[in-house]
């Protein structure tokens, strides 16, 4: 796509955060989408697409009362967000829709209509990983990173050292989950959740949502908020399996959607001003960091160590505090790219002086899916 044609409009999170009892899958959706609405100062009536993952872009659009000339369910984990901004913008750029909605709601922690983490038995995870017994996420995204903790060098302090910065960014955010400091020592002596895990490497477990509103960059300057383009966009898939991984030492999906963003919008890594990547556990910021480019293999720990990434650093990273401190409710993509749209408006609670570009990086399931957005804040 060509960079600076499509912007979001409206963004928001829902109105509360953390613990939600009261309010559905579907209910966390709506009061997403109608904060969305308000920031951009539409009604549902405004909106001809929708997008959406965890329910049905036919639920949601019954449910706002939506007659959309667009949907688009694309359902890959916690990526799917960036890859719906992709499509969104792709499908503006053709006429498809005009103004798109995009949203995530989860309740993970207070499980209200909420599903559950399984395989089918007659899928490939379910022949030929799940009999070997991991239970879920913690134990799966161990067979990578012991072969990268080898391959690269690091140790486990270098895990322990990601979630003692992302807490630094979580203080400076009241809605983040947790702001205590944080020592190496703390986080290594955290219970042991699966080697090398332990519980503070791992990511939150939380009720909450966010949407998005993207249209025309040509229609942009006419909303209320400052517009937010999209200059590049990228996506690829892997695998359903975690032990089929191409490299355990990389991600190809990550270097593969990656590389097409940055091809898209034209830019140099000593461009970038602000950068997202999910975190849903220690490793993939220390991933991130090297299949996106801004580090060469084996690199990535001490330039964390060397606090590049923390506060007043030159790459601040996750700076909402990521799913490791602020919110993690099963996909938080939506979160990271919330983050992304505040801090090139000028309103993030860590706020990065003067951010123009800001690159930010999803991932889904267990490096099955990868999708990157990059935005900048000049039309």
């Amino acid at each position: 796509m060509k960079p600076n044609t499509v912007a979001v409009v409206g963004a928001a999170e829902t109105t509360d955060m953390g613990k939600i009892p009261n309010l559905s899958v579907i209910g966390l959706h709506a009061d997403a989408a109608l904060n969305a609405l308000a920031d951009a100062g539409l009604k549902p009536s405004d909106i001809d697409g929708v997008a959406t993952a965890g329910v049905s872009p036919v639920e949601l659009a019954h449910y706002l009362g939506i007659k959309p000339t667009y949907a688009d369910g694309t359902s890959v984990g916690g990526c799917s967000f960036m890859l719906h901004v992709r499509h969104a913008a792709a499908a503006i750029n053709e006429g498809l829709a005009t103004t798109i909605l995009i949203t995530h709601g989860e309740s993970g922690r207070s499980r209200v209509g909420a599903g559950g983490f399984g395989r089918n038995a007659s899928s490939l995870a379910g022949q030929f990983e799940m009999p070997f017994g991991p239970v879920g996420p913690p134990s799966m995204f161990t067979i990578p990173v012991l072969r990268y903790l080898k391959e690269r060098g690091y140790t486990v302090e270098d895990l322990a050292n990601v979630s003692v910065i992302q807490r630094e960014w979580a203080a400076k955010n009241p809605r983040a989950s947790y702001k205590d400091p944080l020592t190496v020592d703390d986080v290594l002596n955290a219970d042991m959740i699966a080697y090398p895990f332990t519980k503070l490497m791992c990511c939150l477990v939380t009720d909450g949502g966010g949407a998005l509103i993207l249209t025309s960059a040509e229609r942009a300057k006419d909303f209320p908020q400052k517009p937010v383009y999209v200059l590049g966009t990228g996506e690829s898939v892997e695998t359903p399996m975690v032990s089929q991984m191409y490299d355990f030492a990389s991600s190809t999906a990550f270097r593969i959607s990656g590389k097409k963003a940055f091809d898209e919008a034209g830019i140099k890594h000593s461009d970038v001003d602000h950068l997202m990547i999910y975190d849903a556990f220690s490793h993939l910021p220390l991933y991130g960091l090297e299949d996106l480019g801004f580090c060469k293999p084996g690199e990535a720990a001490d330039f964390i160590r060397e606090r590049n990434t923390a506060p007043g650093g030159k790459l601040p990273l996750n700076t909402n505090g990521g799913g490791l401190s602020y919110m993690h409710s099963g996909m938080y993509g939506m979160y990271a790219l919330q983050e992304s749209v505040r801090q090139l408006r000028g309103i993030a609670p860590a706020q990065v002086p003067g951010a123009k570009i800001s690159v930010c990086q999803g991932v889904g399931g267990m490096f099955a899916a990868a999708g990157t957005v990059i935005f900048g804040n000049e039309g």
